[in-house]
């Protein structure tokens, strides 16, 4: 039974092959050609919705490597929270992150595409905090779209 679904398909198909290379012969030697009526708005649709993805695309956040200001390392979730949350409210302007690798908690702050603009920060940072061990550390950072003056929350 098997063997004869087997020969019946194989059989459908080289029919099917020989047909369509039949028609396509007698479209080539009449000369015709095939005429496709389509309704506008189908072109108009689409350039709407690349218009659409392009836009989109230009206010999606990019991510790329970058530096960011390690202000604490520690086991207390605690004490990574009042931290964090201290780096809210002194600096406004710099997005927070408080990042868990076991078994630290992290706070790091910016997001920054050069060393020397994280420094700036550190700077002042250290100076609120002096003692405190403040690094410059890699990472990957947020870069705001172009055009984009819009204030975000912090994480």
């Amino acid at each position: 039974m098997e063997l004869m679904k087997t020969i019946l398909t194989i059989y459908c198909c080289v029919f099917v092959l020989v047909a369509n290379s039949q028609i396509i012969q007698v479209a080539r030697d009449s000369g015709e050609t095939v005429k496709v009526i389509k309704d506008p708005r189908f072109d108009e649709l689409a350039a709407r919705q690349s218009d659409i993805n392009h836009r989109a695309q230009k206010l999606l956040p990019k991510w790329v490597q970058g530096w960011r200001i390690q202000v604490s390392n520690s086991q207390d979730r605690n004490e990574a929270n009042t931290v964090k949350a201290e780096m809210l409210r002194r600096f406004t302007d710099q997005k927070t992150y408080l990042l868990y690798q076991a078994p630290n908690f992290r706070v790091r702050v910016g997001d920054f595409l050069t060393q020397r603009d994280a420094f700036k920060l550190r700077k002042q940072i250290a100076a609120l905090y002096p003692g405190k061990g403040i690094y410059i550390v890699s990472d990957t950072v947020e870069v705001a779209p172009e055009g984009d003056n819009a204030d975000k929350p912090n994480e």
